[in-house]
């Protein structure tokens, strides 16, 4: 019979808690390769992405297909995600919410520039503010919550309709184009040039287009799908965005537009997009 002292209970406990943090960890490395571009992957492909043994990997991936965590194919031995990371997946889209993703972000942009922040989303072939962090300073620019805007004036309406599909854009590009204001752009082809010069840098900035005397700074955030679901922007009145406090702004914004959409499940690897990019 072992003599079991309150050193060996120590160090065994310390030692189930140990490979247990291990296993969880090798759980969640060999989920996490599937986000990569490779929907099936081998034995030796993950065994050498982790640095591990096969026999080490063999193991978890029998842990992971009796969860149905995985699923592998019978011909060519090769595993894919399976049911259960599929309901996961489901699970944690559903309990998250595009309001509750971006505020804590938008509520630091306002901090860092002291300029009001907002968030709009994308309905149909329009968009409303949803959500808004007032300036702190007397003189600030504050927007309409609720109320619907066309695509095709200011700095958030056209990031997002820089993204979407053809039909779409050509829709609301070839429709009846409202002047809001002396500098709303309503010729479709100055309008096109715009939306691609949005869609190649990932931002728009715009100054008296939607409302006048109106300076903002915009980026488009995405959801899991790589579908463009709203914008945020950081505005204010036109004569604080001159140049120099614009070209600040950008990589703000974009950073803030970025992490609302991984928030949102979206992958950076997915898209051929400057989310992010100045």
């Amino acid at each position: 019979m072992a003599i079991v002292t309150s050193t060996n209970v120590k160090n065994t406990a310390s030692g189930v808690r140990s490979s247990g943090a291990e296993g969880a960890n090798r759980v969640a490395d060999v989920l996490l390769l599937f986000l990569g571009e490779d929907d099936d992957l081998g034995v030796t492909q993950i065994a050498r992405a982790l640095d591990q043994s096969k026999a080490v990997i063999h193991r978890v991936l029998q842990s992971m297909l009796s969860r149905q965590l995985l699923v592998q194919d019978p011909a060519t031995r090769s595993y894919r995600l399976g049911p259960g990371a599929a309901a996961l997946g489901a699970r944690a889209l559903r309990d998250c919410d595009l309001r509750v993703v971006a505020e804590p972000i938008l509520r630091d942009l306002r901090d860092q520039t002291e300029e009001t922040t907002t968030l709009s989303q994308r309905m149909g072939l329009d968009r409303a503010y949803i959500v808004q962090f007032p300036s702190p300073q007397e003189i600030k620019m504050l927007v309409e919550i609720g109320r619907r805007f066309p695509l095709h004036a200011g700095s958030s309406s056209k990031v997002i309709l820089s993204y979407l599909d053809e039909p779409d854009v050509g829709t609301v590009v070839q429709g009846a184009l409202e002047r809001l204001t002396p500098n709303t752009v309503i010729d479709p082809q100055d309008l096109l040039r715009e939306l691609q010069v949005a869609k190649e840098r990932g931002y728009a900035v715009s100054r008296g287009e939607r409302q006048p005397g109106a300076g903002a700074v915009a980026a488009p955030v995405f959801d899991h799908a790589d579908r463009v679901i709203g914008a945020i922007s950081v505005c204010g009145p036109q004569q604080r965005f001159d140049e120099k406090t614009v070209v600040r702004l950008i990589p703000l914004v974009c950073d803030a537009a970025q992490r609302i959409s991984e928030g949102m499940g979206w992958q950076p690897r997915v898209k051929g997009k400057n989310v992010g990019l100045s």
